[in-house]
């Protein structure tokens, strides 16, 4: 399974805990849930931490103060390099998240949870439809030919990082293997030149190709009594591909693997990397978050990726976070985002405006149940010019999204 943590204590089945962090804040019911795209990914394996053993970077700075001001209790980094031993996190957090050098206070989450994903991991296969399956890392078509694009395997990870304890590791499920000609009714690619189905990709390549490009987290944690499954993803973007849209139909089958988990009765097919069957149990509580790489409106999405989970009866799709500072970038920058349907206030990423870049999009998403939860409030960390926290956010396309929900 690879999971993996990083230094402190080690418990059951690879889970880890942090050193230095006072558990009993976990006395509250109300807690600050966020996910962030950082893009800290490194060019080749073990970049990233070599560099995170400064102490002075200055990205690694403005994304450390977004997540020092904004404070979650509860934090999915997404685009953040894994590496088995958990060296990268580990600098991160001692060299950034908990310096007194910073001047917010430290942001210190004494539990995490990282684990292998499929971006880089060679497949076997030819995925890319050149004629070769390309198995040496760093060559090209390499990552063309992983389970999930990515130049070594680990490229483009994610972790979870929470004040409150995460439950044991028997509990974690992850659905990193998961065939995507096993999910029903999948929405495999076509070759529009032959009238067969879903064949864009060979016999060879369907045997073995994972839904997931990255990895699905169900990661159970405690708080003040009650339990909640955070359901962690970050399906592939639905761009660099050709008119199968190969990339765009598996972002969505990737969306509608957490839309089957938690409706109750629809994953009965679904068998985790333990050989778990079947999905959340009804009542549960959980929230859905990631860079899911999907606008409701806006972008080249698979027709109704998003949607899935926003319209979803069991998910509250009805608060909407927003920020000021997304009104102004998309009038200051115009473009694409002239022409786009959707509410500015609620983009969530700061991509082109010209040529193939898609203008700014709603991508990241903090979704609750309705089941257990109410939202208080909640944002997009996007400041606008001139305000505190404007000289950070260029350190990554992404901003942080955070929601406030109290647990009954």
């Amino acid at each position: 399974m690879g999971y993996t943590g990083f230094v402190g204590l080690a418990l059951a089945a690879h889970l880890f805990v942090l050193a230095g962090a006072d558990a009993a804040r976990a006395t509250g019911v109300t807690v600050r849930i966020a996910t962030f795209n950082v893009s800290m990914v490194g060019a080749a394996a073990g970049e990233l931490a070599e560099d995170l053993q400064r102490t002075d970077n200055p990205r690694f700075l403005k994304l450390a103060r977004i997540i020092r001001r904004v404070a979650p209790d509860i934090l999915l980094i997404n685009e953040f390099d894994h590496d088995a031993e958990g060296v990268g996190l580990a600098r991160f957090r001692a060299h950034y998240l908990e310096t007194p050098t910073i001047s917010d206070p430290p942001a210190v989450y004494p539990y995490a949870f990282a684990a292998a994903v499929n971006t880089g991991v060679f497949s076997g296969a030819d995925l890319d439809g050149n004629g070769m399956a390309v198995a040496r890392p760093g060559e090209a078509g390499y990552a063309a030919d992983a389970f999930g694009y990515g130049a070594y395997p680990g490229q483009y990870g994610m972790m979870l990082l929470s004040r409150f304890p995460l439950a044991g590791g028997a509990d974690i499920r992850t659905f990193r293997t998961f065939l995507w000609q096993t999910l029903p009714d999948a929405l495999l690619p076509d070759n529009l030149e032959t009238p067969e189905p879903g064949d864009y990709y060979g016999p060879q390549a369907r045997a073995v190709f994972r839904l997931s490009s990255k990895s699905h987290w169900d990661i159970p944690i405690d708080i003040a009594g009650r339990r909640l499954h955070v359901l962690a993803m970050h399906p592939t973007p639905p761009v660099f591909d050709g008119p199968e849209d190969r990339n765009g139909r598996r972002n969505f089958d990737e969306i509608r693997l957490f839309r089957d988990y938690v409706t109750p009765g629809a994953a009965n097919y679904l068998v985790d990397d333990r050989e778990q069957r079947g999905g959340l149990r009804a009542g549960a509580r959980f929230v859905i978050l990631g860079d899911l790489n999907a606008d409701p409106a806006d972008g080249d999405s698979f027709p109704g990726a998003v949607t899935q989970l926003l319209e979803h009866p069991g998910i509250n799709g009805r608060f909407t976070p927003a920020s000021n500072g997304a009104i102004e970038a998309a009038d200051r920058q115009a473009g694409y985002n002239r022409t786009h349907a959707g509410d500015p206030r609620f983009d969530t990423a700061d991509f082109g405006d010209t040529g193939r870049a898609p203008g700014n999009l709603r991508v990241d998403y903090v979704l609750p149940s309705n089941a257990g939860l109410t939202v208080q409030g909640g944002g997009v960390f996007w400041p606008r010019p001139g305000t505190p926290g404007s000289d950070w956010i260029d350190a990554s396309d992404h901003r942080l999204v955070y929601l406030d929900v109290t647990l009954h």
